[in-house]
Order: structure tokens, then C-alpha cells, then sequence
């Protein structure tokens, strides 16, 4: 039986790959231009992708934003330091941010490196 491939969680490790994924998308997109399409496929897939990742990750801290505001009086009723005056929500919400942000590098790493 051939091994299943597990899926990892998207972590900050992954936006390390940025720099590999620049290089590997230049020359594509550069063939796309040299072609005198007027509308290159690495091109559009950039633009795509980071329009995409920038409304998730909008909408993840939002949502981790109003997880913390609705655990504050809890928090603060249970004698802890609620979240959203400690750091931890604006963290939170960071975090959550960037994991759309991170997928879609990883992603694109594995695309662009078995092109070739």
C-alpha cells in the first residue's frame, strides 16, 4: 500500500519559502511576457492568490478578534488577565492572519518545484 501523504497545519516556517517562490515564479513569468500573451498564467495566479490570502487572513483576525472580545468577561470573571489586555488576542489574531498568507507559499513551493 503506497504511504498516504499527510497535510501539515500552515505554520510562520512556511513564509520562509518566499524568497524560493520569487524565484521560481520570475522566470515563468517572465516567458509569459516574452510570449506577448497579453494576459500571463503565473501572472494572474500572483495577483489572484494574494488578493485571496489578504481577504482570509482579514477575516481570521477579525474572527480571532471577536473570540477574544466575547471571552473577556470571563476571563475577567474567573480572576485571569483577559486576552485582549495582555497581547495574547493581538497575537492571536497575527497568527491567524498570516496562516492563509502561509498555505498559499507552501502551496505554490510544491507547484513550482515539480514543474521542473
Amino acid at each position: 500500500m503506497p504511504a498516504r501523504k499527510t497535510r501539515r497545519k500552515p505554520s510562520g516556517s512556511d513564509l520562509l519559502l518566499a524568497p524560493a517562490v520569487i524565484g521560481m515564479r520570475l522566470p515563468l513569468m517572465a516567458l509569459d511576457m516574452a510570449s506577448g500573451a497579453p494576459n500571463g498564467r503565473e501572472a494572474l495566479l500572483a495577483v489572484q492568490e494574494k488578493a485571496l490570502a489578504m481577504a482570509e487572513g482579514i477575516c481570521a483576525a477579525q474572527a480571532a478578534t471577536l473570540a477574544a472580545a466575547l471571552r473577556f468577561w470571563p476571563e475577567v470573571l474567573a480572576g485571569k488577565s483577559p486576552s485582549l489586555l495582555d497581547g495574547r488576542a493581538a497575537r492571536d489574531a497575527g497568527a491567524a492572519a498570516l496562516r492563509p498568507v502561509a498555505k498559499r507559499v507552501r502551496r505554490n513551493f510544491e507547484r513550482l518545484s515539480n514543474q521542473r
